[in-house]
């Protein structure tokens, strides 16, 4: 369980946290409840095998999102693409999310089949997603490019465990 502060804050940063599961204190499987909370204003990237990104992303309930405190529900929006989607429509899917009002966006593999420059420009149009006040959790066909507009990174295991890295700890993808 991933759980990087008490209150609904990020101890370390003082940012608020949003959740996309509930944390009712009930006994129900790891896949349908882990207590993941989002920095709010900030573009998170999942890494480790896609596998356990996919398992990840699956077990995010979209209606069940919840605010840090988990007392009251708040939206919580996913945005995917068809495989024929160009350029433009995958970054007017990020555009109409702003619109929409979710604290919590879900990128499930958004830049699938894109060539680098095309998945650069889509991956640039979540910054002003997250700076808006929205929790951005992405998942990438390439999480390396993602990084790109990170904030921070969760690192998923085979296990079903998260692991919260500094997108700082990974300058040496850079070199």
């Amino acid at each position: 369980m991933l759980s990087p502060g008490a209150g609904g804050l990020d101890g370390a940063a003082g940012r608020r946290l949003a959740s996309p599961y509930p944390s009712d204190g009930g006994n129900e499987a790891m896949e349908v409840r882990v207590g993941l909370r989002l920095p709010v204003g900030d573009v998170t990237v999942l890494l480790g095998p896609a596998a356990a990104r996919r398992r990840v992303m699956a077990a995010l309930d979209d209606d069940s999102g919840r605010c840090a405190s988990g007392h009251a529900a708040v939206r919580v929006h996913r945005v995917a693409a068809a495989a024929d989607d160009d350029v433009d429509r995958r970054i007017e899917a990020i555009e109409s999310v702003r619109a929409q009002g979710a604290t919590i966006v879900l990128v499930d593999r958004l830049t699938e089949g894109l060539a680098a420059p095309d998945r650069r420009a889509v991956l640039a149009a979540l910054r002003p997603v997250a700076t808006g006040g929205r929790a951005v959790l992405v998942d990438d066909d390439d999480p390396v490019a993602a990084l790109a507009v990170a904030d921070g990174a969760l690192r998923a295991d085979p296990a079903g465990g998260l692991t919260a890295e500094s997108v700082g700890d990974l300058d040496y993808l850079a070199s």
